[in-house]
């Protein structure tokens, strides 16, 4: 039986990866601190012998016992409400919590696997983004400290990869959206379902036009696993991501359909200077390596979504 540690465990998407992890065959260690993760996501575990809870900071120095096969190295605040008010959290958990995990999957001998973002791209000049792209990144923005933490924790990677000799793995994830998500957490789908379930104005920054790929948990996850079963010379990074781009507009016009809202949309000013105008995958890497590319259509994400949702708001 395969081991895996899932650091961040009772965030939205590592949790997500518990249960496939676990339907796989996997025993799974979950490590949270409860910065941003919620035992509700993880409540229906409890009483899954396969299945173990640890309170932990990440980026304390941490050991576990036992064999280790897997460490996916998940935790970390992504959500633009987070930058502002764990900005250094999110530097930690990026630097000191990837090295922590990466010692731990080095003394043994696991494979580790690190969550990175489209964020490494930054505000991109080039579209779609292949992984080769090295991105426009505004290193003393409000979104820095999430973009260049993500950056350094792939370039430390790396460094354990050539130098240390761990099997080492990267992906890079693009919006990705379903249930257990955060009502709040400044998000586009949470703001917009939310917005829309409580018949308020839906808010869309800017002039709507600018773009954004969403791609299902499930969908996210198989990717995921997809990787973590290559051989080791198959290292990444890789973009897993859902290519069908849509416009913030055309998006809250599908929730307001599906939501049956009567909520207005409105526009107001974009928050940052640094918010992305393009986000969509180049996906060949992964559906060329893994076999992977994303199934799950929008608005069957959506409808699974919004019901979640239904009970929170």
């Amino acid at each position: 039986m395969p081991r895996s540690v899932v650091t961040g465990g009772a965030g939205f998407l590592p949790s997500h990866l518990c249960d496939r992890l676990l339907a796989e065959g996997h025993e799974v260690v979950a490590l949270d601190n409860f910065l941003t993760g919620s035992s509700d996501n993880i409540a229906h575990l409890k009483d899954n012998p396969k299945f173990t809870f640890i309170e932990q900071d990440v980026c304390q120095p941490y050991e576990l016992d036992g064999d280790v096969d897997f460490v996916f190295h998940m935790a970390s605040p992504a959500s633009p409400v987070d930058f502002t008010t764990k900005a250094i959290e999110i530097m930690m958990v990026n630097s000191e919590g990837t090295h922590q995990s990466l010692k731990l999957a080095l003394a043994k001998s696991a494979v580790f696997l690190m969550a990175s973002t489209s964020e490494v791209y930054g505000d991109p000049l080039v579209h779609p983004q292949p992984e080769e792209y090295w991105g426009n990144v505004n290193p003393i923005g409000i979104r820095g400290v999430y973009d260049e933490s993500k950056r350094f924790s792939e370039a430390l990677i790396m460094a354990y990869r050539r130098f240390k000799g761990v099997d080492t793995k990267i992906f890079r994830i693009f919006n990705t959206y379903g249930p257990r998500m955060r009502l709040d957490d400044g998000r586009v789908v949470p703001n917009f379902i939310g917005q829309a379930l409580r018949g308020d104005n839906i808010t869309v920054y800017g002039t709507g036009t600018q773009t954004r790929s969403f791609c299902y948990v499930a969908d996210l996850v198989d990717g995921i696993y997809r990787l973590s079963q290559a051989p080791k010379e198959v290292s990444g990074p890789i973009n897993l991501g859902n290519p069908t781009e849509r416009t913030m507009l055309e998006f809250a016009q599908e929730i307001k359909r599906l939501t049956e809202s009567e909520s207005a949309i409105v526009y107001e000013e974009l928050k940052t200077a640094d918010d992305p105008k393009q986000r969509r995958p180049d996906n060949t890497k992964a559906r060329e390596i893994l076999g992977w590319e994303p199934k799950v259509s929008l608005e069957d994400g959506l409808r699974a979504t919004i019901e979640y949702f239904k009970g929170k708001v």
